[in-house]
């Protein structure tokens, strides 16, 4: 079993070590400019703050670990299309040729999808769930936000949003396999609901109105896949399909007789 698997680690470790090399270097021409990056990631902070409250930092060396932070993830961002391509030549090998043919659309809408969620992310929630956070409380207290726990909470939300805004892209994925279609999708809807909310808990910060803000946008997506899947793999189809070739089969039985 280990000698069947050989071929496919090795195929693996090769699309993992093009991909790592990408970031690897990005990320150094990243951490050229990782100050205009930083004052980028932080601006929607600064709109937010209150008169007096400014962005510090409490550890010596929290500026370096943060500029290498800031550098990495813009790294991983820039290297996107190269590893959607990477992971789509990982897994062509099991595609029919048809299906392989599909790499350029699916890097773009890859890539688009994780930039719009992110984006989305940036310019809607990060402003409001922000604003409500630093501005809870702010006559009681000072806001004196530290850069290395922002810039952690920034990339982890804007990962998250980008992840999944992928939804549609996934499902197309599948459903092109067989492995969902629009049926399956209806009528698993309700649990989807919930584990849509769940997730959003979980990535956004604690108040219900941000939580609002990134399950309402995975609903719709949810929606748009379930159309997605109807295009690509219909279960009207499948059935007729089926029916078909149960139809053929008493054909042939009949024609033997």
């Amino acid at each position: 079993m280990f000698e069947e698997l050989k071929p496919h680690l090795a195929e693996l470790r090769k699309r993992l070590g093009i991909s790592i090399a990408v970031i690897f270097v990005m990320f150094f021409v990243c951490f050229s400019f990782w100050e205009p990056i930083l004052a980028w990631m932080i601006h929607p902070l600064n709109g937010v703050l209150p008169e007096g409250s400014h962005v510090i930092f409490t550890k010596v060396q929290e500026p370096f670990f943060t500029a290498l932070k800031v550098s990495f993830f813009t790294a991983f961002i820039f290297s996107l299309p190269v590893l959607f391509w990477q992971f789509w030549l990982f897994v062509s090998p099991g595609l029919y040729e048809e299906e392989k043919r599909l790499v350029l659309p699916f890097v773009f809408f890859a890539t688009f999808m994780f930039i719009s969620g992110a984006a989305f992310c940036y310019y809607v929630v990060v402003p409001i769930g922000f604003n409500f956070l630093i501005n809870f409380g702010s006559q009681l207290f000072t806001a004196l936000p530290s850069i290395g726990e922002y810039v952690g909470f920034f990339t982890k939300l804007l990962i998250g949003f980008g992840i999944a805004f992928e939804l549609p892209v996934i499902t197309f994925f599948f459903a092109k396999l067989g492995l969902v279609d629009d049926e399956a999708l209806i009528k698993f809807f309700r649990y989807a609901i919930i584990i849509i909310f769940a997730v959003s808990a979980i990535l956004t910060p604690p108040d219900v109105l941000t939580q609002f803000l990134m399950a309402g946008p995975l609903v719709i997506l949810y929606g748009l896949s379930i159309i997605v899947a109807r295009m690509v793999n219909p279960a009207n189809k499948k059935d007729e399909d089926e029916n078909e070739e149960k139809e053929e089969e008493i054909k042939e039985i009949e024609e033997q007789k």
